[in-house]
């Protein structure tokens, strides 16, 4: 009982539900683990004593480590936290703005309770099962626990403490608090906006993975270039409100580079392989004894596109990179002008140490290699302060490169989200956060006391997959971001936001709860640690503020209760899947499409799904075959997905949505999308292979050398490359957005809101 406590205490759960009515017990082993992975040691019985009292004594406190004070219509409301502290007590305020402020008056009554437009978020039931983002239907457990606990109202305060508190600034401040017999305590305090930014009316947009998109100027993958040039064109002559796109996060280097852009070195900062050269203004300035080498670059990197174009090549970013780098070596010696050194020096000093950082561990990896590489100095493994500084000084020039190329990057990132904004577009670029990090990587290295040592995360076993998950990353330790009062999610965000119109969150539930697996140990081995999740809601609803920004979401597979909620209630969309929208606590039929949520980006597939294409036609089953991965005989899976997609064309028959009739593909296509517009959903996607007929996913789950995950370019339906030029002139395409365009006919509901018009901006 007392590990099961102690458990409890620091969010580790001690049993889960891998399915309704099956309940299953962590071993003592992973429970131990994990609290040790947490600073707790729980190796015997009298440890566990020791870390109870401990504990017992932290939680004498006066205040919590983390108060958030979310603000209504009327300000910021005096946090729930505070009202049983002694009368008499003084807080202190110091904001991020300078001035402190204080209160001598007596803090509030707890008997006396105002109704809150933004209440803390919702306590939840005990850990339950959950799929990761690429699961199958996503389903409530309702047998995970009783429904979310209502959170308290704000507390009425006496005047003086009332109006003060109303008044302080959105940010993250410091709190202390000291009571009449001289006891004094502090805390982080986040006072932020109760939701994210929501952008005017409803809107359509394309997605797509950029690195797959190139066109006749690219180096072989898209870039930022090809980024602002289908930003522009879809902006004004399709209509479309927003571009979403893969994380452009740093890669981890060497050779081969994982090409999952979900598995990064850094998350803080963009990956320069996306660099459009020639947009840098100093290539123009090249001198002319290097001008030879350039165009012997620019020549060997077209060989590399037509490979991937015209002979059925695959993206290869490490060679693209490779000629990319070298290029930006002949260019940066070009000196900058006044201006852009002015910009330059701006950015170093608003990233501060954690650019430096970053492109510190670039040089060390440039030069020892990338992490698990014999021989190594310890500066490349654990960062030493001593040893660090010194590798700083040694390797100066190699770090400067790898800040300039940095600051390249977010040039071009904020040019293509100007081009977007320029074209019209209400939203913009859409950024992708992904769950983690690679734990060899630049973050990993960074902030090492932020990640749990001997941890990865994953899934847990469940109906859709009995092994569960291992997905290798390491998790960010909730009681070291507490600690560092949020800086690591705060700065990871604020990096990330800078430049997008709207940001989506891989696995969005890892905000409330992640499935640690300690090392050497199976995934079933793993369970539940919890996180604060009204603290980091609260972190990512104020840097969503600050830059204007709304935030999607992804919450596919299976979801613990409140969750959604606690996450609707902070105006955070989810993402709602065609194929996965159906009533499956009830018939199973698909869900009408009145009944789906308005709050959500709704789509008919993602980069870990059949293109819709490959459904209609059974391509993805016929593929799956042919790599060994299915489970059942080839003709029962055929049968099965045929009368899936037969009970789906029926319905959107039904519907009136299927006017070419049941037996074209592009009808089909089409008539899935019109579906989606009949939804409230206040974002549509257009999976942009979709509009080409591409029968190949970008990533297959499941495989890693079978299939070329995240190397395909984006083709039609005969796999042949479509490049952006010809995307801008394909009449399938534009037969698609036609669809959009004709929203207005009379088989769309008469009280369906209009798609946000072009040029209309985010409130």
């Amino acid at each position: 009982m007392g590990l099961a406590r102690l458990a409890a205490l620091h969010g580790v759960a001690t049993s889960y539900q891998p399915s309704a009515h099956r309940t299953l017990q962590v071993p003592d082993a992973t429970v131990i683990a994990v609290l040790a992975a947490l600073g707790v040691d729980a190796r015997t019985p009298e440890a566990v004593r020791t870390a109870l009292e401990a504990h017992e004594a932290a939680a004498r406190r006066l205040l919590p480590t983390t108060v958030v004070s979310w603000a209504g219509e009327d300000g910021p409301q005096p946090p729930p936290a505070l009202a049983g502290l002694p009368a008499g007590t003084v807080l202190r305020v110091e904001t991020e703005q300078g001035p402190a402020v204080e209160w001598g008056s007596p803090l509030p009554d707890p008997s006396q309770v105002l109704p809150s437009e933004a209440p803390p978020s919702r306590a939840l039931p005990p850990p339950g099962p959950q799929s990761p983002s690429e699961a199958p239907p996503h389903e409530e457990e309702e047998a995970a626990g009783p429904g979310p606990v209502p959170a308290p109202g704000a507390v009425a305060p006496p005047s003086a403490a009332g109006e003060g508190w109303r008044q302080l600034p959105l940010g993250v401040h410091r709190l202390s608090a000291r009571t009449p017999d001289g006891t004094e305590d502090a805390a982080t305090l986040v006072v932020a906006p109760g939701r994210v930014p929501q952008q005017p009316g409803r809107t359509y947009g394309l997605l797509v993975q950029l690195y797959s998109l190139l066109s006749r100027r690219s180096w072989g993958m898209g870039d930022l270039g090809d980024l602002a040039e289908l930003a522009a064109w879809s902006g004004r002559s399709l209509g479309v409100g927003f571009v979403q796109i893969n994380p452009l996060h740093a890669a981890v280097p060497g050779a081969p580079t994982d090409p999952s852009p979900y598995r990064p070195s850094s998350r803080r900062f963009p990956d320069p392989a996306h660099l459009r050269v020639e947009d840098v203004p100093e290539y123009a300035h090249v001198p002319a004894g290097d001008r030879a080498r350039v165009d012997g670059l620019l020549e060997r990197a077209a060989a590399l596109r037509d490979g991937v174009l015209n002979k059925g090549g695959l993206i290869d970013r490490d060679a693209v990179w490779e000629l990319k780098k070298e290029a930006l070596e002949l260019v940066r010696p070009v000196p900058l002008g006044p201006g852009r050194r002015a910009a330059y020096c701006d950015f170093l000093a608003e990233q501060g140490t954690a650019l430096e950082d970053h492109a510190t561990w670039c040089a060390l990896a440039e030069v020892y290699g990338s992490d698990g590489t014999p021989g190594r100095p310890s500066c490349a493994t654990t960062r030493a302060t001593a040893a660090v500084e010194r590798a700083r000084d040694e390797l100066y020039d190699r770090v400067d490169l790898y800040c300039w190329l940095a600051w390249l990057t977010d040039c071009q990132l904020a040019a293509a989200q100007h081009a977007a904004r320029e074209a019209g577009m209400p939203v913009g670029i859409v950024h992708d956060l992904a769950v983690g990090v690679h734990p060899g990587g630049a973050d990993a290295w960074a902030q090492q006391d932020a990640y749990a040592r001997g941890m990865s995360y994953g899934a847990p076993p469940d109906a859709f997959n009995a092994l569960g998950q291992d997905w290798g990353l390491p998790p960010w330790r909730p009681d070291a971001l507490a600690a560092a009062a949020y800086a690591p999610f705060r700065g990871l965000l604020r990096g990330l936001l800078r430049n997008a119109g709207a940001l989506r969150i891989d696995h969005v539930m890892g905000l409330f709860r992640l499935w640690w697996v300690p090392e050497g140990r199976p995934p079933t081995d793993g369970t539940y640690v919890r996180y604060d999740a009204d603290a980091m809601l609260a972190v990512l609803a104020l840097e969503a503020h600050l830059a204007g920004a709304s935030v999607v979401g992804e919450d596919l597979g299976t979801v613990e209760p409140g969750v959604r909620d606690a996450l609707a209630e902070r105006g955070v969309s989810g993402t709602s899947v065609l194929w996965f929208e159906r009533d499956w606590a009830g018939t199973g039929e698909p869900l009408p499409p009145e009944a789906w949520r308005e709050h959500c980006l709704a789509t008919a597939t993602t980069h870990d799904l059949p293109s819709t294409a490959a459904r209609l036609t059974g391509e993805h089953v016929a593929l799956r075959h042919r790599l060994g991965l299915l489970t059942r005989p080839l003709a029962d899976e055929r049968a099965e997905a045929s009368v899936e997609v037969a009970d789906w064309l029926s319905y959107l028959a039904r519907l009136g949505l299927l006017p070419e009739g049941t037996g074209d593909e592009e009808g089909g296509i089409r008539a899935v999308y019109r579906f989606l517009l009949r939804t409230p959903a206040r974002m549509v996607g257009i999976w942009l292979p979709d509009a080409v007929g591409d029968r190949r996913p970008q990533n297959l789950p499941g495989t890693w050398d079978q299939y070329p995950n995240w190397r395909l370019p984006v083709a039609d339906a005969e796999g042949r490359p479509v490049t952006l030029e010809e995307l801008a002139a394909s009449p399938r395409l534009h037969d698609l957005i036609d669809v959009f365009r004709a929203r207005a006919a009379p088989s769309a509901p008469p009280a369906e809101p209009p798609m946000a018009p072009p040029g209309a901006r985010p409130a």
